[in-house]
C-alpha cells in the first residue's frame, strides 16, 4: 500500500480530525459523541500551531546532524522526487517540478558540481496522464542548473520502490554506495529504504529544520503549522511501516 493511498490520509492531518469532528457532530449528545467533537476540534487547533508542527518536524530528523560515516566513498548521487504541477501555454500543457522538487534539485546539483559523481533522479507518474517525475526532473536539472542526469528511475511510486528500483540501476552499474539528498524531514524514511534495498546511503538533507522559535506567533493557528504536522505524522508513519517491512 501507497503512503498516498486513502486509508493512509485518513490517518493524517487535518483529514482525520475532520472526521473525527463530524462524527462527533453527527452523534451529538449520544456515547462518544462530545469526546470526538472535542478531539478533533482540539486536534485541528493543536496541528495547527507552527510550534507543534516544527516540533514533530524536529522529531523526525533526528540523528540528521551527525557528520558522515568515515570511509563513506558514494559512486553517485541520488535526488528523490517530490512533486510537479502542470501549466498552461500557448502551444498547449506542460509540466514543471514542483517546490519541493526544486529544492531537491538544487541541493542535488550543488553536489554534483562539487564532486563531479554522476546523477539519478526517481519517481514515476503519480496518474497516468502525467509523465514521470524522473522526465520532468531530468529535464529541469539540464535546462535550470545544466546538470546533465545519467540516469533515470521513471516506475516507482513512493520511497520504498524509489530505493528498489534505483538499487538495481546501481548496482548494474557496479555502485554500492550514494549520496541521498531529499527534504530532512524525508531523510530518516529515505535512509531506511536505501538500505535495506542494499544501498549504502549518505544523508545530504535539505533544509534541516532548526529548533522551534516559541515566540508568540507560533501559538496561533496557521497553514504552515498544518504543513509542517502533516509532512511529519506522515514521515513517522512510513518510517514505522518501513521498519517493519522487509
Amino acid at each position: 500500500m501507497s503512503l498516498g493511498s486513502l486509508p493512509t490520509l485518513l490517518l493524517l492531518p487535518p483529514l482525520n480530525m475532520m472526521l473525527a469532528a463530524t462524527a462527533g457532530a453527527i452523534l451529538g449528545r449520544r456515547r462518544f459523541g462530545r469526546p470526538l467533537l472535542a478531539v478533533g476540534l482540539g486536534g485541528l487547533w493543536l496541528l495547527s500551531l507552527p510550534v507543534v508542527g516544527g516540533s514533530l518536524l524536529r522529531l523526525s530528523e533526528i540523528g540528521l546532524a551527525h557528520p558522515p560515516p568515515p570511509g563513506a566513498k558514494p559512486g553517485a548521487i541520488v535526488i528523490l522526487s517530490g512533486d510537479q504541477q502542470p501549466a498552461r501555454t500557448a502551444t498547449g500543457r506542460v509540466w514543471h517540478v514542483g517546490p519541493l522538487t526544486l529544492e531537491r534539485e538544487q541541493a542535488g546539483a550543488a553536489l554534483a558540481r562539487s564532486t563531479g559523481l554522476p546523477v539519478l533522479v526517481t519517481g514515476g507518474a503519480l496518474h497516468d496522464w502525467e509523465p514521470t517525475l524522473a522526465s520532468v526532473m531530468a529535464g529541469s536539472m539540464a535546462n535550470d542548473f545544466g546538470v546533465t542526469v545519467r540516469w533515470q528511475e521513471p516506475a516507482s511510486q513512493d520511497t520504498w520502490e524509489n530505493a528498489r528500483d534505483s538499487a538495481a540501476i546501481l548496482h548494474a552499474a557496479g555502485i554500492t554506495s550514494v549520496y541521498l539528498v531529499t527534504h530532512a524531514w524525508h531523510m530518516n524514511r529515505g535512509l531506511l529504504a536505501f538500505r535495506r534495498a542494499g544501498l549504502e546511503a549518505v544523508p545530504v538533507p535539505v533544509l534541516l529544520d532548526d529548533v522551534p522559535d516559541f515566540h508568540p506567533g507560533g501559538f496561533l493557528p496557521s497553514l504552515r503549522g498544518w504543513q509542517e504536522s502533516y509532512f511529519a505524522i506522515h514521515e513517522l508513519i512510513g518510517w514505522a511501516v518501513y521498519a517493519l517491512r522487509r
